[in-house]
């Protein structure tokens, strides 16, 4: 898949000085930091749903709770 993107020059030459810098093609660095940030959100929301979860039952258990529970 191809994909364009518009850049004003300032940003341009600022995202291709990064890249040179972390020795990457722009294809790679954008790809990295879209993928990034993806798994950011993915992330935030698994946080989210965890929250409102322990805030329904705040039960809390110590390591050696859980590896008695798993049996490790």
């Amino acid at each position: 898949m191809t994909v364009s993107l518009r850049l004003n020059k300032e940003d341009e030459m600022l995202i291709k000085k990064y890249a040179e810098l972390k020795n990457m093609s722009l294809s790679d660095l954008f790809r990295n930091a879209l993928l990034e940030q993806i798994e950011d959100e993915c992330d935030l929301q698994a946080y989210k749903k965890a929250m409102e979860e322990y805030k329904k039952n705040p039960k809390t258990y110590t390591l050696e709770e859980v590896k008695k529970e798993l049996d490790i």
